[in-house]
């Protein structure tokens, strides 16, 4: 049934849940699945997470482990190891922040300004392919690269250009390990931000650049004046997840890439969660550095989608 009312047509349905579900119950029975794995993987752990108010014992589980109330958090926050990995953590994810954010948006704005189909298409496969690679393979295929004495890098620097006298300790030293470090992650997921803002650009309208090109405008003043205002508001939802994660670390990634040398930068929390939670069989202790970053995390989503919407975007809630 339709309501017509100056130039305006209001469509009123009168579905009921009923009519719906015979319908389409097969989308609803095709939905109930993923559905269900979400609440088990997402939510159904939520009660197990009173044990950062006790001493959780495994053997005594959740009856008969004694109930500390707030002195987890006390002893996590006081605790220096804590204290260096949440340092390491906040340093180097911003740094990550700060390398690899802008990143895939120089690549895909590159990209989009290639005017051979055929290399634009070979460029994209061998940009994203690192990020569908294990980080155990990543790590293998780079202490293989960065050895000091055999590794081709250093091969290449030291016997055939003569620009060093000795190898560098890209992977062994904890200075060169942070760059090193950094870099590495750069390649390996700058590829993937490239697609979606490579999708993003795909939404702008080309009358646009066509009536640019008619004014005049510039290769570079195309992508600074359409390019990049096009694609704001997923640079900004992108920016926003990103902040989202700045309290995360990735195991795998400092694991493989993980030495006694370079300790000192590895050591972030999630270094610290394993070492206290499975080796050292702290549960209680790990379970609160990780309700912590989720909070924190939480914060600063808000805080971001709110900064976001001050400046007239949408954001993310």
């Amino acid at each position: 049934m339709s309501v017509r009312s100056e130039n305006k047509v209001v469509v009123k349905t009168n579905i009921t849940w009923k009519k719906a579900w015979h319908r389409d119950w097969q989308l609803y029975l095709m939905l109930l699945f993923p559905i269900v794995l979400v609440f088990l993987f997402n939510y159904a752990a939520y009660p197990g997470l009173r044990m950062v108010f006790m001493d959780y014992k495994p053997a005594k589980g959740y009856a008969g482990s004694k109930w500390v109330g707030w002195q987890t958090f006390q002893k996590v926050f006081k605790d220096r190891d804590f204290i260096r990995s949440l340092r390491n953590s906040i340093v180097f994810n911003l740094l990550d922040l700060a390398f690899s954010f802008p990143m895939p948006i120089i690549l895909a704005l590159m990209l989009n300004e290639l005017r051979f189909p055929r290399f634009k298409k070979v460029t994209q496969t061998i940009l994203y392919l690192p990020h569908f690679l294990s980080w155990v393979i990543v790590g293998s295929v780079a202490y293989q690269l960065f050895k000091p004495d055999s590794g081709i890098i250093n091969v290449i620097l030291r016997d055939d250009l003569h620009w060093i006298d000795s190898g560098i300790p890209f992977l062994t030293e904890k200075w060169h390990w942070a760059w090193s470090y950094l870099l590495i992650g750069v390649w390996q997921s700058m590829g993937w931000g490239t697609i979606l803002y490579l999708a993003a650009i795909t939404s702008i309208s080309g009358d646009l650049y066509e009536a640019a090109m008619i004014d005049g405008a510039s290769r570079w003043q195309r992508m600074i004046h359409i390019t990049l205002p096009g694609i704001k508001s997923t640079i900004v939802t992108l920016l926003i997840m990103q902040l989202g994660k700045l309290m995360n670390s990735n195991f795998e990634r400092l694991d493989v890439f993980g030495n006694t040398q370079v300790r000192e930068f590895q050591y972030q929390l999630a270094i610290y969660i394993y070492e206290k939670g499975l080796q050292a069989s702290k549960f209680s202790m790990s379970t609160a550095v990780g309700l912590f970053q989720s909070l924190v995390g939480l914060i600063l989503v808000l805080l971001a989608d709110r900064f976001a919407k001050l400046l007239g975007e949408e954001g993310l809630l």
